[in-house]
């Protein structure tokens, strides 16, 4: 009996392998893909402005250059104690404006430094909604008032004007383009279908499933865990975010898509040799 939509991903005629540097940006799905590959040694660095999820905030951090110029130009904000970068994941909040000017140019440096070096991108799109304070749009609302901030979803056409540019000047790196199968219900779930769908279609303009289109590639995971996985048991406790065994799942496809039997090969001694690194034994 089949039991299951399989869904059908035709292996990439390029690969990913050790030699490769790998920069993930996006949403938490990529923190998730990334540790699966720092587990087994790659060279991978993930999301140094932390974790984003709207694709114009995830732009606006490779746009930024590291010339210490981005506190002029962007907001670092104080509220409830700590001082806050709009554009930055709250694990970049200090508790004070210069501990938080120096962590926001850090990060500014190990992005563009990631980026110069990278031969693959991989970005998630986790949601088309938006949130704009004083015109632009935030990567972090940082639990301010709601009355700061207008909230509206993203185009189309907004989305590819942003990333066209970015993929047309770095015309040497693999592009890897995915959509986050977590479902943002606070949105709603019709307002979260409309946002995953601009998304889709987005991504559609920038890559092909059949190929390369202007240097990037779609990887489906989340058709994997809406249609191949169609169970409550795949997900978390919370019935949002993808349990381990679907992650893993996921994480199996992505490198039967993207990796040599070889490479294959090498993760499995790579992944022993980090389980014995991080194994705590009963007697020391």
């Amino acid at each position: 009996m089949k039991l299951q939509t399989v869904v059908d991903i035709q292996p990439s005629e390029w690969k990913i392998g050790y030699e490769d540097k790998i920069l993930m940006l996006g949403s938490c799905f990529s923190d998730e893909i990334g540790a699966q590959m720092a587990q087994r040694n790659l060279q991978v660095t993930c999301n140094p402005f932390g974790t984003l999820y709207n694709p114009l905030s995830i732009a606006n951090a490779i746009n930024y250059d590291n010339s210490k110029s981005y506190i002029v130009n962007h907001q670092i904000v104080n509220y409830d104690g700590l001082w806050h970068s709009m554009a930055h994941h709250g694990s970049f909040s200090r508790p004070t404006k210069e501990e938080a000017e120096e962590a926001v140019n850090e990060s500014v440096v190990l992005m563009q430094k990631a980026l110069d070096e990278s031969s693959v991108v991989i970005v998630t799109f986790g949601t088309a909604w938006v949130y704009e304070m004083n015109g632009e749009v935030v990567g972090n609302c940082h639990k301010l008032p709601a009355e700061r901030f207008t909230r509206r979803r993203l185009t189309v056409e907004e989305i590819v004007a942003s990333w066209r540019p970015i993929i047309e000047r770095y015309p040497d790196k693999h592009w890897i383009f995915t959509v986050s199968p977590i479902r943002h219900i606070k949105d709603g779930l019709h307002e979260n279908q409309l946002s995953k769908a601009t998304l889709l279609m987005a991504v559609e303009q920038l890559s092909s499933l059949e190929g390369r289109a202007g240097g990037a590639l779609y990887f489906p995971s989340y058709e994997i865990l809406l249609d191949e996985l169609r169970d409550y048991r795949f997900y978390a406790d919370d019935l949002v975010h993808p349990s381990s065994l679907a992650v893993q799942y996921i994480w199996e496809r992505f490198v039967d898509t993207f990796c040599t039997n070889q490479t294959r090969n090498q993760m499995q001694i790579e992944l022993k040799r980090w389980k014995f690194e991080h194994h705590r034994p009963l007697h020391e």
